[in-house]
């Protein structure tokens, strides 16, 4: 393959399906987590014991290969793949090699560039190494097999992304495909990527980094790695294509071993599980039960609600977002309820690091409030400040702005009262102003909005002001 990009980053995403089950036997994928307690002869794979396919993991699998494009296998085919290490109780992992579940996919970034997917591909997971240190540095490691055997899709990309931050935002696009799909639980399933990576100075000589976990995690990790080559290459060093890990708590890649190749791990079909065909009557029934998807919620965002392509693209990318939006664009202008959820909501939320698993305020609260913007009942002002605590503990925002006395200050004799209260209270003030001091309009305009509690619009306030102090010059 030719190279163009000064760097070159291909990702292998391995994604726990959120099921009861594991992948080739009956154990929990949740539940006791004392070690070792969730496992059976299938999963730590004693003689005799006969793995047997678990058809829900079938199902998501079918989902996400739908999802990203890609070409169905018409027969599911697991094989053997051979290595050797303490993850692994009977020295080979049940995985997919010579006819993965999907092929030739897709997935877009934010930046419209498309990603190319090989393929897709189920298998079980290994169990857990737990290290007493850093991985580098523990003096020994303990074996968990709880994880052995929790189904897995490996999702394996084209190396089409030029930078950290392209990755990251892969990593990103695909949670919110996989939260869509709910074959993902954010709060207690597992993504780690290995990432492949080359530069363009070493003739793109590849190194690939195992199991990182976390999308800012992957970022620092290809930063890391990226600078490393260019080090050993301006250095003089020949760089030879090897396995890495990844070391968080040092932020810095470490040399595991030389490169595998596919050949290395013995691939040979695995004799104990029977082809499974995929028939067109389960893809439809598995098509039926998929919801509308991120990217056909844009489209539908900017064609029929003629809302701004960004702010479409910020509400589909987090579902729970999208499904509130939804509810309240049935009542209130959508274009308006797309500026104050995209910007207010996501900003209220972020300062009190609230995310939308946790979010209390539902449609009906945002309803009322944003309808009473949209009739111009309460001013913007006041709507922030509403949103603000509506976050924090939900209330009636309709209720709260007549407790308070926040109605809007519609009328121009009301406001014209205060304004020129104001005046005659700041006489020092008006004098500077007039003197061409225009911090002190600010001053008087500012003390309009408390006089009104936020409940005048500042444009008017302004045209009054404005006026009044002309007719003192």
């Amino acid at each position: 393959m030719k190279f163009t990009t000064d760097i070159v980053i291909g990702l292998e995403i391995h994604v726990q399906l959120d099921t009861k089950t594991k992948l080739f036997c009956g154990c929990a994928t949740k539940g006791s987590e004392e070690p070792n307690t969730r496992t059976c002869p299938a999963c730590l794979g004693f003689p005799g014991s006969k793995p047997v396919l678990n058809k829900r993991a079938v199902d998501y699998a079918l989902r996400l290969c739908l999802a990203l494009g890609c070409e169905i296998s018409p027969k599911l085919i697991f094989s053997r793949k051979s290595y050797f290490y303490p993850d692994l109780a009977k020295n080979y992992q049940i995985s997919q090699y010579e006819i993965p579940l999907g092929l030739s996919g897709e997935l877009r970034l934010s930046d419209w560039k498309m990603v190319g997917i090989t393929r897709v591909h189920m298998e079980e997971d290994p169990a857990s190494l737990i290290h007493t240190k850093s991985t580098g540095a523990s003096a020994y490691v303990l074996v968990d097999y709880n994880r052995s055997g929790i189904p897995l899709c490996e999702v394996v990309t084209e190396p089409d992304m030029a930078s950290p931050d392209q990755a990251r935002d892969f990593m990103k696009r695909l949670m919110t495909v996989l939260s869509y799909l709910d074959i993902f639980d954010e709060q207690t399933c597992v993504i780690k990527a290995d990432a492949n990576i080359s530069i363009k100075e070493s003739g793109y000589v590849r190194s690939e980094i195992k199991n990182i976990t976390g999308f800012k995690e992957i970022e620092r990790a290809l930063f890391y790695e990226v600078e490393r080559q260019k080090i050993a290459v301006r250095s003089g060093e020949k760089l030879m294509q090897d396995t890495r890990g990844w070391d968080a708590e040092k932020g810095m890649t470490f040399h595991m071993r030389a490169k595998e190749t596919e050949a290395d791990y013995g691939y040979i079909l695995d004799p104990d599980l029977v082809v499974t065909e995929i028939p067109s009557e389960w893809l439809k029934q598995v098509k039926a039960s998929m919801p509308e998807l991120a990217e056909d919620k844009i489209r539908k965002y900017v064609e029929t609600h003629k809302i701004a392509q960004l702010d479409a693209e910020v509400i589909a990318q987090e579902r729970k977002l999208a499904e509130l939006f939804e509810k309240v664009a049935k009542e209130v202008d959508p274009v308006l309820a797309a500026k104050w959820m995209r910007r207010e909501l996501v900003r209220v939320m972020s300062f009190n690091k609230i995310t939308f698993h946790d979010l209390l305020v539902d449609e009906k609260h945002l309803i009322e409030l944003l309808s009473m913007v949209e009739k111009k009942e309460i001013t913007e002002q006041v709507a922030q400040k509403i949103m603000e605590e509506l976050v924090v503990k939900p209330f009636s925002p309709r209720q709260y702005v007549e407790k308070h006395g926040l109605k809007r200050v519609a009328e121009t004799g009301a406001l014209l009262k205060v304004c020129e209260e104001v005046i005659k209270e700041n006489k020092n003030v008006v004098e500077e102003y007039l003197a061409g001091k225009e911090k002190s309009f600010q001053f008087l305009v500012g003390q309009v909005m408390r006089k009104t509690k936020g409940a005048a619009s500042p444009q008017e306030v302004n045209e009054l002001l404005r006026k009044l102090l002309k007719s003192k010059s």
